[in-house]
């Protein structure tokens, strides 16, 4: 197993193109290539990634952005030696708001991405999503258990086009692609936007701005946070590993939203009040990986715990927010 900043596919330079490599997750793999030396084409139509994301990339002669919806062909000159699909919106309130643009881009941005990939003999990268188990009715989800998905319900769009998704990869490995699948469980940290919807940047802004906490129902319903760095890692590890087949990552700690809630407010010192709201439909009421795949194939695990990633992300929250205030004063 290669040292842990350093997988195999990082020795040699690579042309990598990624798309929603301006987003939250994206940005920080673009970072970490193109300090590793690599060409990197950043493909976004920015509906949910921010040019403030990938801003201190924009100078370097590796890193080019090409401003693009991946439900539209895709077309790039030249070799590619990878391909990254992380171009979907990931949060409830942001892939509701166009759920067919979002079932679409499930699909037939996945369908344009493995035939470029294809095209160019490259090795292509699907970033699934744990939403895949929908209301899991198992404690802990394997990549073995298929899940329980409302296929009428709000969330019907990323849930089931996130499966449909897996399906291309495989339909397309059988045809000789190579493609590897990461289910993302959670995932937090910098570069999120505060307007995000999911429930750590939420809790953070509302507590950084002094606003209630919304809580839905009791609060009872749990989740596992991972840090970003954490899933970088575990992408990289994969995307240069043999491993077949989708591989959980995220944090098999459990925590539930309540006592997510109470650890910000702790953190931040916030007089915020806990408000309750009723449980939106379809929301998992329990959501933990396992992670055995991830550490026996990828010799991966997470590192950081939540109260450190929680810090970080704290600060750069509060950073992003004063300097919205500070443009809005200016303005």
């Amino acid at each position: 197993m290669p040292p842990r900043n350093q997988p195999e596919r990082e020795i040699s330079s690579r042309r990598i193109l990624l798309a929603g490599g301006a987003g939250f997750v994206g940005s920080h793999l673009a970072e970490r290539f193109v300090r590793a030396g690599h060409e990197v084409i950043c493909l976004d139509n920015l509906q949910t990634g921010r040019l403030s994301n990938i801003a201190h990339l924009m100078h370097e002669p590796r890193f080019s952005l090409l401003r693009q919806d991946i439900v539209q062909p895709v077309n790039v000159d030249g070799r590619l030696d990878e391909i990254w699909n992380l171009a979907c919106a990931a949060s409830p309130p942001q892939y509701q708001r166009d759920p067919v643009h979002t079932f679409r881009t499930c699909i037939q941005g996945s369908i344009n991405l493995l035939e470029l990939a294809r095209e160019k003999n490259a090795r292509i990268l699907q970033a699934s999503t744990s939403e895949v188990y929908g209301d899991p009715e198992v404690a802990l989800q394997s990549e073995s258990y298929r899940g329980a998905v409302n296929t009428w319900g709000p969330r019907a769009c990323y849930d089931e086009g996130k499966r449909a998704a897996e399906t291309l990869f495989f339909e397309y490995e059988r045809l000789g692609v190579e493609v590897r699948i990461a289910r993302i469980f959670n995932t937090y940290g910098p570069r999120m936007s505060p307007e995000d919807g999911r429930v750590v940047s939420n809790f953070v802004r509302q507590a950084l701005e002094e606003e209630p906490i919304t809580i839905y129902g009791e609060g009872r319903q749990t989740r596992s946070f991972c840090y970003v760095d954490d899933l970088v890692e575990g992408l990289v590890r994969l995307m240069a590993s043999d491993a077949r087949g989708p591989v959980n990552l995220g944090n098999p700690g459990e925590f539930t939203v309540r006592e997510l809630a109470d650890i910000v407010l702790a953190m931040t010192g916030a007089s915020s009040r806990l408000v309750q709201e009723p449980m939106p439909q379809d929301d998992p009421r329990q959501r933990r990986p396992d992670i055995t795949r991830a550490r026996t194939e990828l010799g991966w695990a997470p590192t950081v715990d939540l109260h450190e990633g929680l810090r970080r992300t704290i600060a750069h929250f509060r950073d992003e927010l004063a300097e919205g205030r500070r443009i809005a004063q200016a303005g």
